[in-house]
């Protein structure tokens, strides 16, 4: 028996969640073309007979602007110490950036092996992939570098491969059926706020948050309330849309989900909220659960 714990890591939007969610074969996290969709640390749990992975996907490292932005860093800086191995997840497709090269510099805090993950090759030749191989390789020490495409399930099962070897625990964390750590409170805001990216404009999700205020579940039916939290009265309106019908559209596909997930009919309230400056406020901050590290 072999486990362990792995954190991935990167600037937004490279497909961390993408990659998490594959190699989980779950949806653990959720994602959005987005950047800055992942907020809070999401564990998700790789199960073999003889092996168990706890992979952390942390959010992506920007240079915060607000209390959330400090916090959401802090927490993904803590995963670069105490585990197995480090997953630097890169946009393959987007060459090296300035914030690739200040995530290494953050790399340099951990003991941890580096896996340099390559995301996103779907999009390239081969030519392509030697060459951004050869952009980062003498960056920084990697242990190994692996290309693969979250999105198309390509050399993922090879990079599981790789981890294995790093694996340096002989117990297992978690029942051999959790796919996740995270709450059930949790996952419905998740999906709830997923649901808001997929419906609204690209301006409107960084200044928003989901809250599962109750979740109750029955014999046949689950019964949930989230509020939907924003910064300002006009991206309320925007939300509710015309009549009722946007925030109608978000709470039929979030309902759908969760009705899969549950397998039993969902009763979904969805209630928008104004809360100025929330993503500065502490208060509002630890209700979310964003812990402050």
């Amino acid at each position: 028996m072999r486990s362990g714990f792995v954190s991935l890591i990167g600037r937004p939007n490279v497909g961390k969640s993408t990659l998490l969610n594959t190699i989980i074969n779950s949806k653990v996290a959720i994602t959005s073309k987005v950047a800055g969709t992942t907020r809070n640390i999401i564990q998700g749990i790789y199960n073999e007979e003889n092996y168990q992975i706890v992979f952390m996907d942390t959010p992506g490292i920007i240079r915060p602007i607000n209390k959330l932005g400090k916090i959401t860093n802090k927490q993904a800086m803590s995963l670069v110490k105490d585990i197995d191995c480090l997953l630097f997840v890169v946009d393959a497709s987007a060459g090296l950036g300035k914030g690739d090269k200040f995530i290494m510099e953050v790399l340099k805090k951990s003991n941890a092996p580096v896996i340099l993950v390559l995301n996103k090759i779907d999009k390239l030749t081969n030519a392509d992939i030697m060459y951004s191989i050869n952009e980062y390789k003498d960056l920084y020490p990697f242990a190994e570098i692996v290309p693969v495409s979250a999105l198309t399930k390509d050399n993922v099962e090879h990079l599981i491969e790789v981890i294995k070897t790093y694996l340096k625990d002989e117990i297992r964390y978690f029942d051999p059926n959790m796919k996740t750590s995270n709450s059930p409170y949790f996952m419905i805001s998740e999906i709830v706020r997923e649901k808001l990216f997929q419906v609204m404009t690209e301006e409107i999700p960084h200044s928003l948050t989901c809250y599962t205020v109750s979740f109750e579940e029955k014999k046949d039916i689950v019964n949930i309330c989230v509020d939907i939290i924003v910064d300002r009265d006009s991206i309320k309106k925007i939300i509710i849309g015309k009549k009722g019908d946007t925030l109608k559209q978000v709470g039929i596909a979030s309902r759908m989900e969760l009705e899969k997930m549950y397998n039993k009919k969902v009763y979904l309230e969805l209630f928008v909220k104004t809360v100025k400056n929330w993503k500065d406020k502490e208060k509002y901050i630890k209700e979310l659960g964003f812990l402050d590290f």
